[in-house]
């Protein structure tokens, strides 16, 4: 089973993801025990895999009445699709408007862009030797 493309996580199940992809495998009981209090009631976490697994995020292991989860998909190939997504939903599939966009916040303070610099000319170099 495979994630379904440009279905997006609401917040609850990208947290519970997160916690899957720490674990790599559990039961509702070991998810449960990841959150901060007041922690969530164990019908809404079930009910938050159950929609995962619709999703195409999640699978499970049966275990008698009990089932073991864990994830379909990476977190970097979640990271990766979520971030082509939103350059495409909010940039017009522009590399270079997103970066403009941030690099001209007032949130950013000139030691983020300075190292978003040095990142960027290391990638270039890279690029231009023929590496990834």
């Amino acid at each position: 089973m495979e994630a379904k493309q440009n279905i997006s996580l609401t917040r609850a199940e990208e947290d519970i993801m997160k916690i899957l992809w720490q674990l790599e495998k559990g039961f509702v009981k070991d998810i449960l025990e990841h959150f901060n209090e007041p922690k969530p009631a164990y019908n809404t976490v079930s009910t938050i895999i159950r929609i995962l697994e619709t999703k195409g995020y999640v699978d499970h292991t049966p275990y008698g009445k009990t089932h073991q989860y864990y994830p379909l998909i990476s977190q970097a190939d979640y990271t990766n699709a979520y971030s082509k997504n939103f350059l495409s939903n909010h940039f017009n599939n522009s590399f270079h408007k997103m970066v403009s966009f941030f690099a001209s916040s007032e949130n950013v303070d000139v030691s983020e862009l300075e190292q978003t610099l040095e990142i960027m000319r290391k990638q270039i170099e890279k690029q231009k030797n023929g590496l990834k």
